[in-house]
């Protein structure tokens, strides 16, 4: 993720506990088999097979291993019509895949490394019941990008002083060499076990980062506009068979309003592109105040394929996911996630704030091309203010709320059923949320340099914690 455009920085990696749940990987064609045996274990043995089966052409070799592989408790949360379907998409982007590594195996859990064609690799963590017959209760996915080895072997941690222990070392460390600058929080069942800031939210003028510090989430403000649309569904302003011409009539690319629906962009599905490229990098930035001001960077660009027939990473479907959701609501979509979803939440210091407007506790960004460059500001590559594709403020505990208003329901939890991972980055800005319902525990890392300075933190704490909960 190092040396991104602005562009290729709002993307979000999902990672979800849900089986076969995934988004935003590059496809890859069939390896050779792989010379990494897993486990001789009764996990290492579900895992080997869903990996058979996921390998195999035949769509009844994965019906069969749903059936018999996973557990019961986690068929009822997921249908087996639904598995199957996410392992269609998944199976579409990937074609296979090759084991490279055991990076850990346990009772209840096998974490391996899988490389994708080009160099590109991914984390799998398949969890299981804690007793005999040890059904798989979900997987969960994560891409590492192009040379990333992963976390390596970890030592999970007895109990949480032990976590709160290596952390506040690991954290430390990284400050003296000046590789992290931000806030890290970990809290369980709702309880803060850990928070700390570290680095400057001003660096020139020496203003130490806070546990209270706003950090630009990048990508991560697309869970709140997935949220909005979900809250207008459910008051019948808006169904996600609803094709773009019904909420925007004079959407410059016909083919799109007539055939992209409010699910395909959902789903990146839609074969909308990206709103950052040549168009982006001519605009002033200080003109991009509104949802409506990014519309005409990308949208009368034909489809990049056949809605509903693919799936890409899409900023610009999330652009015009937050039109639809100003038309179908009568509100802008700033002040309908304001009143929607941070206040029922509690999250009373996110917003999406100009950069040219002075704000209280702000964190600016900085940036650099390489570990041998000073860090700078990054001011000159953000817009004036970010869109529903992301680029809002949040704080550590404003994000702890929202998984709060999660569990109990506040606010529409889609996708959510097995927990919720998520994280944003761009240039002098790295966020990432991870929350496990089965243990009570979520990470929050934010930080104003560059990816992955709050991902290698937040998968180094997720590394370490217990298996389960006491």
């Amino acid at each position: 993720m190092h040396g991104m455009t602005y562009g290729d920085a709002l993307k979000t990696i999902i990672i979800t506990f849900s089986v076969l749940t995934l988004a935003c990987l590059p496809s890859f064609s069939q390896p050779k088999d792989a010379s990494v045996n897993l486990p001789a274990t009764p996990v290492g043995q579900h895992a080997q097979a869903y990996l058979k089966a996921f390998n195999s052409s035949d769509e009844g070799s994965m019906r069969s291993f749903f059936e018999e592989h996973v557990a019961k408790s986690a068929l009822k949360d997921v249908p087996l019509e639904e598995r199957l379907s996410r392992f269609r998409q998944m199976k579409q982007r990937l074609g296979s895949l090759q084991v490279k590594k055991v990076i850990e195996s346990s009772r209840e859990s096998v974490l391996i490394l899988v490389l994708a064609k080009g160099g590109n690799s991914m984390q799998l963590s398949f969890q299981f019941e804690s007793q005999a017959p040890f059904g798989l209760l979900g997987i969960r996915v994560e891409d590492l990008g192009e040379g990333d080895e992963g976390i390596g072997t970890p030592s999970r941690k007895a109990d949480d002083a032990e976590v709160v222990a290596a952390t506040r070392s690991f954290l430390d460390s990284l400050a003296k060499i000046d590789q992290f600058s931000g806030v890290a929080l970990l809290a369980r069942k709702g309880m803060v076990v850990f928070e700390g800031a570290y680095g400057y939210a001003d660096r020139e003028r020496k203003i130490p980062n806070r546990t209270d510090t706003r950090f630009n989430l990048g990508s991560i403000n697309k869970r709140f506009t997935k949220t909005a649309i979900h809250q207008l569904a459910a008051q019948g302003k808006l169904a996600l068979t609803d094709p773009i011409r019904k909420f925007l009539p004079d959407y410059p690319n016909k083919e799109a309003a007539d055939k992209v629906t409010v699910k395909h962009l959902l789903d990146m599905q839609s074969g909308i592109g990206d709103f950052f490229g040549e168009r982006y990098q001519t605009t002033p930035k200080e003109k991009l105040r509104s949802i409506s001001d990014y519309l005409p960077l990308f949208a009368d660009k034909p489809l990049e394929f056949e809605p509903g027939t693919g799936r890409r990473y899409s900023n610009g479907g999330y652009v015009v996911l937050g039109a639809i959701i100003e038309k179908a609501s009568g509100r802008d979509y700033y002040t309908f996630v304001r009143e929607n979803i941070f206040a029922p939440a509690g999250m009373a210091s996110t917003e999406s704030f100009e950069k040219d407007k002075e704000v209280a506790n702000r964190a600016l960004g900085y940036t650099r091309d390489n570990t041998n460059e000073s860090w700078r500001s990054n001011y000159a590559t953000l817009p004036a203010k970010g869109s529903s594709a992301g680029g809002g403020y949040s704080t550590a505990h404003d994000l702890l709320r929202f998984i709060g208003a999660l569990e109990a329901r506040k606010i529409p939890a889609p996708d959510t059923e097995q927990g919720l991972g998520i994280a944003g980055g761009a240039p002098g800005m790295n966020a990432a949320l991870e929350w496990e319902p089965k243990t009570g525990y979520v990470i929050v890392v934010l930080s104003n340099f560059d990816p992955p300075a709050a991902e290698q933190v937040a998968r180094q704490i997720r590394a370490w914690l217990p298996q389960s909960a006491k």
